[in-house]
């Protein structure tokens, strides 16, 4: 008897990358080309995809040499100096920032500009483009902490405020608080404001139950994806025959040994079409091992 797949019902994009994919798809239908700076998902079929229809990926190297083009910023965000720049080479900016970053962009800037005497630290991943974007609110004054040894940077005996990359785990974002709370001088003022996107860390509780309900796991994410690789832990937390996967074409007949139902899943960065697409690979394993 073939097992059963299965494809989780909340899994995929969310809304701010729904919404930076929409925007590109509208100029690509108008015009035929668009530049995107960066990767517009960190989701490398999706990126093809994209491609094919005639967006074209750059970097922030690229920005500074064009002139009189449209360019679209994805989802995660950019620093001040990206918008400079447009506006200095006449660049026409389509801006898809998610409305969660720019709301965290604005809170940062507002700490710095207005309270001098208190560190920002950023608990995130270092060089993300979401990261890279808040951090360029403080002038890259911003101590950007990826876990607890990077709070040695940190000044115990000075005012801190402590904000989150909108898509780290919380219980990260609460073991930051306790360390600094544990470290910091008595009369140290410390504020800490939970940033996390809830349509994201939401997710973690439902994909636990998708994933225990499962025999096998197949986690669909590009391998940029820190949402994946976050959400992914969690599948793997309740279930060890959880594999995460950025294709079809990475999956192991093996690992669907004896699995009488399988389940599907992925980031915030995979898209449905993919995650269809590996539905239909299992399938085609399955019933070949059937038939033999």
């Amino acid at each position: 008897m073939a097992a059963t797949v299965e494809i989780d019902s909340e899994s995929g994009f969310c809304f701010g990358v729904v919404t930076a994919i929409r925007k590109a798809e509208e100029v690509l239908d108008k015009c035929g080309t668009l530049y995107c700076l960066g990767d517009i998902v960190h989701n490398s079929d999706e990126v093809e995809r994209l491609r094919s229809r005639g967006l074209i990926t750059i970097t922030h190297d690229d920005l500074a040499k064009l002139k009189n083009v449209t360019v679209l910023l994805r989802a995660h965000g950019e620093p001040p100096s990206t918008y400079r720049i447009a506006k200095e080479n006449n660049i026409e900016i389509i801006d898809a920032t998610c409305p969660v970053v720019l709301k965290l962009q604005q809170r940062i800037k507002h700490t710095f500009d207005n309270d001098s005497a208190t560190q920002i630290v950023i608990y995130g991943k270092n060089g993300h483009a979401e990261v890279n974007g808040l951090v360029g609110q403080t002038n890259g004054k911003a101590i950007v902490a990826e876990s607890i040894a990077d709070l040695d940077k940190v000044d115990f005996s000075r005012d801190i405020s402590l904000y989150s990359q909108t898509t780290k785990s919380p219980q990260g974002f609460r073991a930051m608080i306790e360390e600094i709370n544990q470290r910091k001088n008595s009369n140290t003022r410390f504020e800490h404001f939970d940033t996390i996107c809830r349509q994201v860390s939401g997710r973690a509780g439902s994909l636990r139950e998708f994933a225990a309900a499962h025999d096998v796991i197949l986690f669909v994410s590009g391998a940029k994806s820190s949402n994946g690789k976050v959400l992914c832990a969690e599948c793997a937390g309740v279930n060890p025959r959880t594999h995460q996967i950025a294709n079809p074409e990475d999956i192991n007949p093996d690992w669907l040994t004896d699995a009488h139902t399988i389940g599907i899943c992925g980031a915030t960065s995979t898209p449905r079409w993919l995650m269809e697409k590996v539905k239909t690979k299992v399938e085609e394993i399955n019933q070949t091992a059937t038939a033999k």
